[in-house]
């Protein structure tokens, strides 16, 4: 039996805030042999662990940090369905039949997480009154209204909004009309990587912080995980590392570009921000560099856009741009200040589609999740695990592939940060 580490400094709002405890546990099992071995303990990882463990698989999972270290727990927490792309042109790239599974499955995405939330007794602040997504300006209006025709062809809970609901329900005129989806809503993601990690343990998976995975050699039909502190023989193997992919497996680092999201936090505002989103829904909009917008349970405002962050939560040029974007918002708004700031990775695919592939035999890793993680996490951890478990590949979302070299990826992802760098200086001004 593996023995809890020291806590860490918090590296999010979400790691400091958790109602979930950490779960962070020494290396004990070397040498061991388990059916499956995971690697990460993100989203996908834990979602993964704890499916394999309820259909009596054994699983270990292996993090060189702590559960929800990378995108897992820096992430906006917003529970959305779909994905980045319109449903018609999901299905003109996938097919007609492809194309409606695939959104089918993610439309219901959202109902997975909160259902295992619900069924696990997750403490991770969630909210089931929808999400946002916010027209910028005429342009962004006609893109949602060609989407919410798609929706309701599909007969989709999703409503077109006006500019005045818009107002009703942000507090603010700036948007030009929006899109609500009942199906979504906001969670503390820490606290639900937390406690996936807690239902997986109690179900019977192991978990291992602060141990790196090294290597990984198939031999005699099993997986030799070799890592810093020991090895694990595993039957499958799971690369749960998505945009925090390594050089472990040749060649997956370069299948995607990665790229950055920064957040920043005031502290609890109370009344004087009781009617910004007053049904605590979460926002996005339809910008060229896509802002965020949402409360926590503790009345903060959470807002962010792509990059990094420049500076601290009290000095810096993201707390200017933060502060200079609340204030056009909500000119309204009293004295304000940031008591958080923090900013985790994505990764983004070229055509924005995620990606479930077979790497070698009995090798399968989840990637590209273009900002879409609690969803599409949890959606295909489990997927991997039914897998291993003997399901046909039909029962997946999508079907399996390759992971395909992307071109430039290191020169794209730093053209991305200079971009997204430009904006915050010229949106602070």
């Amino acid at each position: 039996m593996s023995t809890p580490l020291p806590p860490q400094e918090p590296l999010s709002l979400w790691d400091a805030s958790s109602e979930e405890a950490d779960v962070s546990r020494r290396f004990a099992e070397d040498g061991a042999s388990v059916d499956i071995a995971i690697v990460g303990a993100g989203f996908t990882g834990l979602s993964a662990a704890l499916h394999a463990a309820e259909l009596g698989l054994s699983a270990h999972v292996l993090e060189a940090e702590k559960p929800g270290f990378g995108g897992s727990g820096r992430n906006v927490g917003l529970v959305n369905a779909g994905i980045w792309l319109p449903p018609a042109e999901v299905r003109d790239k996938m097919g007609e039949t492809q194309g409606a599974k695939f959104l089918k499955a993610f439309g219901e995405a959202p109902s997975r997480v909160f259902d295992l939330i619900e069924k696990h007794q997750i403490r991770c602040e969630v909210t089931r009154t929808g999400t946002l997504h916010a027209a910028h300006g005429p342009s962004g209006l006609r893109d949602l209204q060609g989407r919410h025709a798609e929706w309701q062809r599909m007969g989709e809970p999703v409503d077109l909004l006006d500019r005045a609901a818009m107002t009703r329900l942000t507090g603010t005129d700036a948007f030009h009309g929006g899109l609500l989806d009942h199906r979504a809503g906001t969670i503390n993601p820490m606290g639900y990587c937390r406690g996936l990690a807690r239902a997986a343990l109690a179900h019977g998976a192991e978990i291992s912080t602060g141990v790196t995975v090294t290597g990984l050699a198939r031999k005699a039909g099993q997986w030799r995980v070799t890592t810093d502190q020991g090895t694990l023989l595993a039957r499958h193997v799971i690369l749960a590392t998505n945009a925090y992919t390594d050089t472990l497996w040749p060649g997956l680092q370069r299948s995607f570009t990665p790229i950055h999201f920064f957040q920043l936090a005031t502290p609890p505002l109370g009344h004087e921000a009781a009617h910004i989103l007053p049904e605590r829904q979460g926002l996005w909009d339809t910008g060229r560099v896509m802002m965020s917008l949402r409360r926590d349970a503790q009345d903060r405002l959470v807002i962010g856009s792509m990059g990094t962050v420049f500076g601290d939560a009290k000095r810096g040029l993201s707390r200017r741009w933060a502060r200079k974007k609340l204030a056009q918002l909500f000119p309204d708004l009293g004295p304000f200040d940031f008591d958080e700031a923090w900013h985790g990775q994505i990764a983004m695919t070229p055509d924005h589609f995620p990606r479930i592939c077979a790497l070698d035999e009995g090798l399968y890793t989840a990637i590209g999740y273009n900002g879409r993680g609690i969803t599409t996490g949890t959606l295909f951890g489990r997927a991997m695990v039914d897998l291993i478990a003997g399901s046909p590949a039909e029962i997946l979302p999508l079907p399996l592939s390759d992971p395909a070299p992307v071109t430039g990826a290191p020169i794209l992802s730093r053209l991305y940060q200079g971009a997204f760098t430009a904006n915050q200086i010229i949106k602070s001004l």
